[in-house]
């Protein structure tokens, strides 16, 4: 390829042939100057005209070409669905794996909070703070002890308590 610009050569002397070689001559010169690498560049002079030239309809090609075309677009969605499928299993694995790590650290809650339950409910650890606060021991049937599972719809013995005095 040049990297040079080449002027117009004037043609406008001597016989035709006389021309052309002395054009001939010139360029090849000016491809001995603009050559880079170690093949020369050609250049070819032929004028071709293909304006008459009509394309002819062929019927059998449209069709091959129609048949191929379908046949790699059904290729095509056949990978997509594949692919498609192959990639949600890889993120139904990962939210699996995350929904097991979220379950671990639940269960791992869970098991806190049932362990500062037993320890806030201990009966002795009660009596203790209550003395330690100046409290005096409970009177027979004045303790009533909570399930360790609360249900609100559960039976409640219902209690009589003195009403408070009022103040006039």
């Amino acid at each position: 390829m040049a990297t040079q610009t080449i002027p117009a050569y004037n043609l406008n002397y001597g016989s035709r042939t006389q021309q052309i070689a002395d054009r001939n001559l010139y360029l090849f010169a000016a491809q001995q100057r603009a050559r880079r690498g170690p093949t020369p560049e050609v250049f070819c002079c032929k004028r071709l005209d293909n304006s008459r030239l009509v394309k002819a309809a062929d019927p059998v090609r449209v069709r091959e070409m129609r048949i191929f075309t379908a046949a790699m677009t059904v290729l095509f969605m056949l990978v997509m669905f594949y692919g498609w499928q192959h990639f949600s299993a890889i993120e139904y694995g990962y939210r699996v794996e995350a929904e097991k790590q979220q379950r671990t650290l639940l269960e791992e809650q869970n098991r806190q909070l049932r362990l500062t339950e037993a320890q806030l409910c201990d009966p002795h650890r009660i009596d203790r703070m209550a003395r330690q606060l100046g409290l005096d021991a409970p009177r027979p049937g004045q303790v009533v002890r909570a399930n360790s599972v609360f249900d609100p719809n559960a039976p409640v013995m219902a209690e009589a308590s003195p009403m408070p005095p009022r103040l006039p």
